[in-house]
């Protein structure tokens, strides 16, 4: 694969990691803060707050996820060790 292919190829990676994070930022910010300031009126699901549950458990599984398909899915497995000519990749 030519060098410039390979630039591609990161890139191309590189932006779908980004997004996802990204995706990741935004879903916690809007499910931390999105579910009241009244700890006094907190809903609880299997023993943490609705907030957190949503936030940190539910994202984080959520874009383990992603991250799994992506890499699956649409990454590719690139050699960076330079070839010298008439050799065969093994």
């Amino acid at each position: 694969m030519k060098n410039s292919a390979i630039m591609k190829t990161a890139k191309k990676e590189t932006f779908i990691v980004l997004a996802l994070y990204v995706l990741f930022f935004a879903w916690w910010y809007v499910t931390a803060y999105g579910f009241g300031d009244d700890p006094s009126e907190y809903s609880y699901i299997l023993g943490f707050p609705e907030w957190f549950f949503y936030s940190c458990i539910v994202g984080y599984v959520g874009v383990s996820f992603l991250l799994w398909i992506c890499v699956r899915f649409f990454f590719k497995e690139i050699d960076l060790e330079e070839q010298k000519e008439g050799e065969k990749n093994v």
